[in-house]
Order: C-alpha cells, then sequence, then structure tokens
C-alpha cells in the first residue's frame, strides 16, 4: 500500500528535536549550528573558543554554548552530562570538530599526528559512545561525522598524511557504528565535504595556483560554497534519511568520481 504523500520538506524540519555540534566555533560547524536552528531544533554548540560559541549563541536563542577541549576524555564526558541535563538527550550529534594542515611525512612530528588521531578520531568514538545511550532510551537518533573527500582518496601533492588516515578511520568507523547499532534505532553516516572555506583552507580561496588546482582537477571546477552543505545535512539529521546507514555523503564536486 503506498504510504501517504504530506509535505517532502517536512523531512528537513527538525522542530523540538536537540542537535549537538562540535566544533561549532568557525567554518563549517558555525554554520551547521545556524542551518538545524533555522529548521526548528534546540541546538548545543562545542569548541575551545568560548568567545566565538558566545557571539554564535547570540544569533541563535535558546542555545546552550559548552566551552570544551574534544580533544580531552574529561571535556567530552562534561559536554554530554550538560546535554543531558538541559534537554535530556541528543537526539542528532554532529562530531565536526577536527584539525589538519599541510606537512610532508618527512616533517610530520609524532605527537602532531598522534593528536590529529585523538581529535579527529578517538573523539568521534568517544562523543558518540557517550551520548548513544540516550539516544536508544529515546527511540533512536542520528549521528553524523564530518569526515572528507579525503578520508576516500589521498590528497597528495597537498602532503597531509595526518588527515588523510583519521578521516579514513572516520569513513570506516561510521561503518562499523552504523551497522552495530542499527538496529537499536541509531543511523551513524559520514557527511565528507571536499574543498570548503574553513580555517583549515584558509587563503585557498585567494590564492591563484590553489584554484588552478582546483579547476584543473575538478568536475565542477570551484571551491564549494558554504550553503551546498546544508541539504546533506538536513538529510542526515531529519526522517529522509531513516533507511540511510553506514553510508557516506561526498559533497566534492565530483572530485572523486574521476
Amino acid at each position: 500500500m503506498t504510504a501517504p504523500i504530506g509535505n517532502p520538506l517536512d523531512m528537513f524540519r527538525l522542530d523540538g528535536r536537540t542537535v549537538v555540534v562540535t566544533g561549532a566555533s568557525s567554518g563549517l560547524g558555525d554554520r551547521f549550528a545556524r542551518v538545524v536552528h533555522a529548521v526548528g531544533a534546540n541546538v548545543v554548540v562545542a569548541a575551545r573558543r568560548a568567545d566565538r560559541l558566545a557571539a554564535l549563541a547570540a544569533d541563535l536563542p535558546g542555545t546552550l554554548v559548552v566551552a570544551a577541549d574534544l580533544s580531552l576524555p574529561e571535556d567530552r564526558e562534561r559536554l554530554a552530562a550538560a546535554t543531558a541535563a538541559r534537554f535530556g538527550h541528543a537526539d542528532v550529534l554532529v562530531n565536526n570538530a577536527g584539525i589538519g594542515g599541510k606537512v610532508a611525512v618527512e616533517q610530520e612530528q609524532l605527537d602532531d599526528f598522534r593528536a590529529a588521531m585523538e581529535l579527529n578520531v578517538t573523539a568521534v568514538w568517544h562523543l558518540s559512545k557517550l551520548f548513544a545511550p540516550g539516544m536508544i532510551a529515546a527511540g533512536g537518533g542520528s549521528i553524523i561525522n564530518v569526515a572528507s573527500m579525503l578520508g576516500h582518496v589521498a590528497s597528495s601533492p597537498v602532503k597531509q598524511a595526518h588527515y588523510c588516515a583519521s578521516k579514513g578511520a572516520v569513513v570506516n568507523l561510521t561503518r562499523e557504528l552504523g551497522a552495530q547499532w542499527a538496529r537499536k534505532g541509531i543511523r551513524v553516516n559520514a557527511l565528507c565535504p571536499g574543498w570548503f572555506r574553513s580555517e583549515m583552507t584558509a587563503g585557498m580561496e585567494e590564492d591563484e595556483g590553489s584554484l588552478r588546482f582546483i579547476a584543473t582537477m575538478s568536475p565542477i571546477p570551484r571551491m564549494g560554497e558554504e550553503h551546498e552543505l546544508d541539504a546533506a545535512l538536513l538529510f542526515l539529521a531529519g526522517s529522509g534519511s531513516t533507511f540511510f546507514t553506514g553510508q557516506s555523503v561526498i559533497v566534492d564536486g565530483g572530485w572523486t568520481a574521476r
């Protein structure tokens, strides 16, 4: 029997749902927080820079700010506790916090590699583990791990082995958590941007060589605009993706299709 068709746009609404966005003090995380707030969500934002979070929250009434260094286990636990204290549980967790830089392997330091893995991978695992019980008790939820197209392909000649390794790990962690938690009602998917403006890509949008490199290599010959991740984010967060888990949504202008 065919299901009735209501308003398809309702699948992108998040009215009354609680969405946690990490790494929300700048770039994509700031945008993600604004987008989910615009469609009705209760928003929790976390990052190290409290002043930037406060400025963001001033634009988003009702937002809970948790200043936290998510490379630290105790701060991850404090974020989960603060969310539970205010909202009971999270319906959506957006694991966006991450670090990366350009450096050849020969100059890469062991401590820097470890730091990237701690924030980009271990924190994603730990936060997912912390928020999952509340989601399960509430009947389900969605975890969105912000990985990268560079979790699927190499970045060279842009040299960043630590970043590619960590994002590749996030992609496969997403598959495994999606498989483990599917029957408990939690969907786990990865959002994998290509070249978008952020603190990690700062300067590329004004550098002729970088823009020429992107235009030459990408089927859509430009960097992505920040709004071009909005629909993918809301699809993964909302009811439109209830039969979708363990997958990567790659928004990269066709870069990985070559």
